[in-house]
């Protein structure tokens, strides 16, 4: 048999197996263009006889080769198709789609309750005139520690122990390097500045049901002329009756900040009990929820603002702390551990 036969014998053999194939063994397909087309295949063979030809034989045959394959390979795609649109049939047949089931109700997500929390507490500080400023979460020491009139070995510093990132650079343990830049950029002769500075800070602490290395804050600072501790008082007053109910009241306790002088720790009245004592107040009436007091004249003096012309008040409060009163959480943990279960509690 002459090349020219074996061609056409491979082109009709071929034919004859592709429209043998099943669409249940569409692998057949594949494999039998890989034994026909492939560069090992039948038609590669056949090429290869072409050197032993005579001159004047060789384009006629070669003609033919690029015929057969071209035909072979519309075939092989045709088929293709036609066992493609078979499977699709096959698997409409045998599924069914009932259109009067009920449909799958979407789970609709809801924000974190410490980001309620904070948006709630922002619209009230929003109400009474502040601005809401950011910053960074990595910050230099000199804004974190020395602007908040706690130097370099300091003993205070241990109550605020972070993560250093170097000498200089670290984590910041509280919101107040965000005051202490606005301050800087603050222009007192358009009017007193009032800003709050929610955010993330880190401290070096033990993760336990009430304590965790990161937390949230919200801190405020008004400094002007003539603010004074009245003014500092009338404003938690109007926290806590907004975040806790009208008929809360505070007390002020004594207390110590490097950053502030005097400085006092905020009680309000217990919601739960109305003073009476229980299990929230530790039978005492009264739950700390924040420490304020008025703005050291060292910090508004290395801010560049005269402290024998302005002054000003400071406070922070920590969001996880509002909400694990408001709400009854014990465990601080289950703000951090993302479970659904939790967080759809608070919708």
């Amino acid at each position: 048999m002459d090349l020219q036969e074996q061609l056409e014998e491979l082109r009709t053999s071929t034919q004859a197996q592709l429209q043998a194939i099943k669409a249940e063994n569409a692998k057949e397909l594949q494999d039998l263009r890989v034994k026909v087309l492939g560069k090992k295949g039948s038609l590669t063979e056949l090429l290869k006889g072409l050197k032993d030809l005579p001159n004047e034989l060789r384009p006629v045959v070669g003609k033919q080769v690029n015929e057969v394959r071209d035909v072979l390979t519309k075939a092989f795609e045709e088929q293709g198709r036609i066992l493609e649109q078979a499977q699709i049939q096959a698997q409409l047949e045998s599924e069914s789609l009932d259109v009067t089931l009920p449909g799958r109700q979407i789970s609709i997500g809801n924000r974190h309750v410490l980001s309620q929390t904070s948006q709630e507490i922002e619209d009230i500080f929003l109400g009474m005139g502040y601005q809401v400023v950011d910053g960074l979460e990595v910050e230099q020491d000199y804004y974190n520690f020395e602007r908040m009139n706690l130097p370099k070995d300091h003993p205070a510093r241990d109550m605020q122990d972070t993560f250093y990132i170097s000498e200089d650079i670290l984590l910041r343990t509280h919101t107040s390097p965000v005051q202490a830049r606005t301050l800087d950029k603050h222009d007192f002769s358009k009017g007193p500045l009032k800003m709050i500075s929610p955010g993330r800070v880190f401290r070096r602490d033990t993760d336990d049901a009430t304590h965790s290395h990161q937390f949230h804050q919200i801190e405020g600072l008004v400094v002007g002329k003539n603010i004074s501790m009245g003014d500092l008082k009338g404003t938690l007053e109007l926290i806590s009756k907004k975040m806790f109910g009208e008929d809360r009241s505070i007390r002020l306790r004594p207390s110590y900040f490097p950053f502030t002088e005097p400085s006092v720790e905020v009680d309000v009245s217990c919601f739960k009990c109305g003073g009476e004592g229980c299990n929230v107040c530790k039978k005492t009436g009264w739950i700390e929820i924040l420490g304020a007091g008025m703005v050291h004249p060292r910090v508004l003096e290395m801010a560049g603002v005269d402290a024998e012309e302005y002054s000003g008040f400071a406070f922070g409060l920590g969001q996880e702390r509002i909400a694990m009163l408001r709400y009854g959480i014990n465990d601080i943990r289950g703000f951090y551990q993302g479970d659904s279960r939790f967080t759809e509690q608070f919708k």
